[in-house]
């Protein structure tokens, strides 16, 4: 090995050490809604996007067994080298009509998918990218692999925005407006008929990653795209992920038919990667029966986002403007949160501590992520745990709305 590498590397690992930001991998098992540690100890899991509880659902995990017994236990190429099974197309099919989209198409993960789609929609002109500040890593990549000038628009500001495309009217290639419906670390909502209008009057196409709406919000879960009457207008592309509220895995594009064509050949996300395996399209195929008929489930999870809100706003935390199921607790310095984590962890809560690069600066945040498998008991506790004098500290510094520039 090159000890030159393997020095850099170390200092590079003792400097993650000494600013509180190394990231360890932790062992767990899974018991239903409680994580057990190899010390034993069960742990309520209020961490994970599992959000309807379907990564344990009978009828996703019988149906992902039952696709493995009859179609294999992996796809054996890419779907443009070895064809398409019939049960792809069906899920696809299944997901657009879900979406209310003409097609769809499937893709590895979710990552994958906004690293890969908006380089190939950018390759099509001279493309100039609107992206939020607070918008995901994936997308962030994105924008870079596109090689595209990007303009970052503050978050949620849409004046901002409107500026900014004011400022850029001459450009004569396509303008691309790239969000998120509901943002992962903040767990706030884009003003999505604001944002088709400002779309349509610039003349912009628009790009809404529907991650972490899908399931939980719009109508029977379909998201916030769904939720848009017909008269505001349309979304161009919609990205979302099965990872979360379908307790799969993977991700989809959803669109036009041109648009699902197009990328089967400009892709390279979708061209050169296996394609998903039968357990997960049958996990993904028992989802789709079922997110629609989780109204209650969803009414439940915005329950208990609220009560959880109103805890942490009682010993003076910070939960910005969160309006979904994830609900960031703001403490300040990454050892502070890491602390606060800590002495959740002895209480018998698993929630992380998400320190910087991820979030910004002097924002580092325990992120608490409901899912509606939580029993009242279970969130009597999480509520008790967070009452307790000590166990979450008040915020060691003001709690920035914006990443630094």
């Amino acid at each position: 090995m090159d000890n030159t590498l393997n020095t850099e590397i170390l200092a590079a690992l003792d400097a993650l050490d000494a600013s509180n930001r190394r990231r360890r991998l932790r062992a767990f098992e899974c018991d239903a809604n409680r994580l057990i540690s190899t010390d034993g100890r069960r742990l309520i899991d209020v961490c994970s996007n599992d959000y309807l509880g379907l990564s344990q659902h009978p009828l996703t995990k019988s149906r992902a067994a039952e696709w493995v017994m009859r179609y294999g236990a992996g796809a054996p190429s890419s779907r443009l080298v070895t064809g398409t099974r019939g049960i792809t197309f069906a899920v696809e099919e299944k997901l657009a009509a879900f979406k209310g989209c003409e097609a769809a198409l499937l893709i590895g993960s979710g990552f994958q998918a906004n690293a890969t789609v908006i380089p190939a929609l950018a390759a099509l002109s001279d493309t100039l990218i609107f992206s939020d500040a607070l918008n995901h890593s994936s997308i962030v990549h994105g924008c870079r692999l596109a090689k595209a000038r990007t303009m970052i628009f503050r978050h949620n500001d849409l004046e901002h925005l409107a500026e900014l495309l004011r400022d850029n009217n001459s450009h004569r290639g396509r303008r691309l407006i790239v969000t998120e419906s509901v943002f992962s670390m903040d767990g706030d909502r884009c003003d999505l008929t604001a944002l088709v209008a400002l779309a349509e009057q610039h003349g912009a196409a628009l790009y809404v990653d529907e991650a972490h709406a899908t399931g939980v919000i719009g109508p029977h879960g379909r998201g916030m795209v769904a939720a848009l009457p017909s008269s505001v207008g349309t979304v161009d592309v919609v990205m979302g992920t099965l990872g979360k509220s379908f307790g799969a895995y993977g991700a989809y594009i959803a669109g036009s038919r041109a648009l699902i064509d197009f990328l089967t050949n400009r892709c390279a996300g979708f061209i050169y990667a296996t394609a998903l395996p039968p357990a997960v399209l049958g996990a993904v195929d028992a989802a789709l029966d079922l997110i629609p008929t989780m109204d209650a489930d969803r009414t439940r999870l915005t329950t208990n986002a609220t009560r959880l809100r109103s805890a942490l706003h009682a010993i003076g935390l910070d939960t910005l403007q969160s309006s979904s199921q994830i609900v960031p607790a703001i403490i300040g310095t990454e050892a502070a949160a890491l602390a606060a984590a800590q002495r959740l962890n002895e209480a018998g809560i698993l929630a992380i501590a998400i320190r910087p690069p991820t979030v910004p600066e002097g924002s580092s945040r325990l992120r608490f992520c409901l899912n509606s498998a939580l029993t009242d008991a279970e969130m009597d506790e999480i509520l008790s745990a967070i009452a307790n004098n000590g166990v979450l500290p008040a915020p060691t510094s003001p709690s920035p709305s914006q990443p630094p520039p």
